[in-house]
């Protein structure tokens, strides 16, 4: 099946404030914004959707603590989007929207939308590097950084779930929807990819107990790793809590930083994902610290050669 990849995700939230200020602060564009919630748009179109939690127009909730109501995933064409509709309504509901998409349930309870993608051409350029012994990136007298450069996000990239049955969930998936498993972690998570896409995962289950069951985290992809660490400075100047990062992920190899959010989950910048196609086989290890990450780095305020860093001592 051709889907895409998730087009958007939708949130009943306590604090329709705080929401439309973390994500116009986070880069995304408001979209028929006002005091009852709305839109928040990369530069491709997707985006994430917020309202009120008592809002009628949402999906119910679901059992736990988790404020997303609604996974929409994109996919190529209509004939794609009847072929789910067919396989999932051989053993569950499908409710065909007014705006032409359908819904069902996955094996989990996660509501998921499925739409003729709404995705845009994207026309920012990658991030382009010189490496001594290949062929320049950028040409002479082009700088490659600037404190000035305004980085956006411009697509979302992948969802994170917490699930009480990690296997059954990724069977659905894999089964029923044609995901692809290109990552695991020993009896804890599975990384999977639709096959419309290359990207290492869009979809990352995670073994919990069920009282945790929702949402992790999500993320958008930005242009490269300048602009994860530049774009994640000005978030945190903002006064945005770190959770995780800024660092580079061992399976994917993006380059994440994971911020805490008043949607009940954490939100990451990432950038430089490995692409993978069918050819690829899946590696395992066991979910530690060091299969987390490759690296990981702190960050804290600037500072300045020629004296002590903020909260040091000169000696």
């Amino acid at each position: 099946m051709n889907i895409l990849g998730p087009d958007s995700l939708v949130f009943g939230v306590d604090d329709l404030d705080a929401c439309i200020q973390f994500f116009t602060d986070y880069g995304l564009t408001p979209v028929g914004v006002d005091e009852t919630g709305g839109r928040f748009e990369a530069i491709d179109g997707t985006s994430i959707v917020v309202a009120h939690r008592e809002d009628p127009s949402l999906p119910p909730p679901m059992d736990t603590g988790t404020m997303l109501r609604k996974t929409i995933y994109g996919v190529a064409d209509r004939a794609t989007l009847e072929a789910i509709a067919d396989e999932l309504g051989r053993d569950r509901e499908v409710k065909r929207l007014a705006d032409g998409s359908i819904e069902a349930s996955d094996d989990m309870g996660f509501v998921l939308g499925f739409q003729i993608s709404a995705r845009r051409e994207i026309g920012v350029a990658a991030e382009a590097v010189n490496s001594p012994g290949a062929k320049p990136g950028r040409p002479p007298n082009v700088v490659g950084a600037s404190a000035n450069a305004e980085f956006r996000p411009l697509t979302l990239s992948h969802v994170v779930y917490f699930v009480p049955d990690q296997v059954k969930a990724s069977r659905f998936y894999v089964d029923r929807l044609g995901f692809r498993c290109t990552d695991r972690f020993t009896q804890a998570g599975t990384f999977l990819r639709p096959a419309g896409t290359l990207d290492h995962h869009t979809l990352f289950l995670i073994q919990t107990p069920a009282f945790m069951k929702g949402v992790e985290h999500f993320t958008f992809h930005l242009s490269g790793p300048t602009a994860v660490l530049q774009r994640g400075t000005e978030f945190a100047a903002k006064g945005y809590q770190t959770y995780w990062g800024p660092g580079r992920h061992k399976f994917g190899s993006n380059w994440f930083w994971y911020f805490n959010s008043p949607v009940g989950c954490h939100v990451e910048y990432d950038a430089d994902m490995d692409l993978h196609d069918d050819n690829w086989v899946a590696r395992e290890a066991p979910m530690q610290v060091d299969e987390s990450q490759i690296f990981l780095f702190q960050h804290r305020e600037k500072w300045a050669p020629g004296g002590p860093p903020p909260g040091g001592e000169a000696h």
